[in-house]
């Protein structure tokens, strides 16, 4: 764990404070960071021109995920039209590049024309006020593009949102050269760790005694509880969760409250904005190295999906102490999206002199 100490050591020296899901809870999180960073500027008011009265970033933060069911409610005509309009919206929010990788380019393994690096930069382009159609293919209106950069500067920071893993048929990770080696015979796609699961009695067993306890868990009658948990899914959440313990906060918005130093200045986008999102990723591949640090597949296991395909999923061993630098990471992952979020749209709409 000599290489997670090492970037827990770098990371923090982005944000300093007194330290005591991306679910719902860490975008939120993000949102309201950038909110209380970006108030009395210019970029405030011009969000509030794009935004409904009484919406903020936090509030429409988890927008791009509600529009993917109705689990946060009855769907709106504008998510509705948003959905009609983007088919491939739901592969907006990652990008699979081998985690051992140290760039994000626009071609390679796991590269695709709607992934994340390429929505953002249109989201970007948008807002700036560019009128180059390529670089708007999915026709964004202003606020479609300030309510999905809200969500997409969360996700790019989620690191397996980045740094995808494959596995060879020794059970060992490996980085593919191309997309054709991908053949699920001698090396397979982990669907964005979604393949890779942890064992869930265990996850809670090490987690005892170092993360604190938070709220019980409602319990749903006639759902049996999971054995496993997706890797995907622990960063996702289970780390927002335990971020959150361990700062002794229980909502988004204390989150933002106890990690924004008084002392701290929105960092500076150098150069077209539009350009930010292959640095973001640049550095969110970093960081997968350290999540993945220590963690090993287990044997190869063939299963059915409901429309009869197979596919193979791997039991995922982590180190014993994995909850504390993991919630570590997701914390300053949480810090740096929100930041960079407040940094981007700043670049965006500048102070007039």
């Amino acid at each position: 764990m000599k290489k997670l100490a090492c970037v827990l050591a770098l990371t923090g020296a982005f944000a300093s404070f007194d330290a005591a899901a991306w679910g719902r809870d860490g975008h939120k999180a993000v949102g309201a960071i950038a909110d209380k960073l970006l108030k009395g500027t210019r970029a405030q008011k011009e969000i509030a021109l794009l935004l409904k009265p009484g919406e903020t970033l936090e509030s429409v933060a988890n927008w791009a995920d509600c529009v993917k069911g109705t689990f946060c409610g009855e769907q709106t005509q504008e998510m509705v039209e948003y959905v009609n309009g983007n088919p491939q919206h739901d592969k907006y929010h990652y990008t699979n590049v081998p985690f051992q990788h140290d760039h994000y380019d626009d071609h390679g393994v796991g590269r695709t024309g709607v992934d994340i690096v390429q929505t953002l930069r249109q989201c970007i382009a948008v807002l700036q006020g560019k009128l180059d159609p390529e670089l708007n293919p999915h026709k964004f209106t202003k606020r479609q593009a300030l309510i999905l950069l809200a969500h997409f500067a969360g996700d790019i920071h989620q690191p397996l949102h980045v740094g995808a893993a494959y596995v060879g048929k020794d059970g060992k990770f490996v980085a593919p050269k191309t997309q054709d080696e991908v053949n699920e015979t001698t090396i397979f796609d982990t669907r964005g760790s979604n393949n890779l699961l942890l064992d869930d009695a265990r996850l809670t067993e090490l987690a005892a005694g170092l993360i604190p306890a938070g709220e019980p868990v409602p319990v749903k009658e006639g759902v049996p509880k999971a054995l496993t948990k997706p890797f995907h899914s622990y960063w996702d959440s289970t780390t927002v969760d335990y971020a959150f313990r361990r700062i002794q906060t229980r909502t988004a918005d204390q989150f933002a409250d106890k990690v924004i130093s008084g002392n701290m200045q929105i960092p500076k986008i150098e150069g077209d904005p539009i350009v930010a999102p292959y640095a973001w990723a640049n550095h969110s591949l970093f960081v997968a190295k350290q999540a993945f640090a220590g963690v090993t597949p287990g044997k190869l296991v063939p299963q059915t999906s409901k429309k009869g395909e197979t596919y193979y999923t791997f039991a995922l061993e982590v180190p014993a102490n994995y909850p504390v630098p993991s919630s570590e990471i997701a914390k300053q992952q949480l810090i740096r999206g929100g930041y960079n979020l407040a940094a981007i749209l700043q670049a965006i709409y500048p102070e007039k002199g």
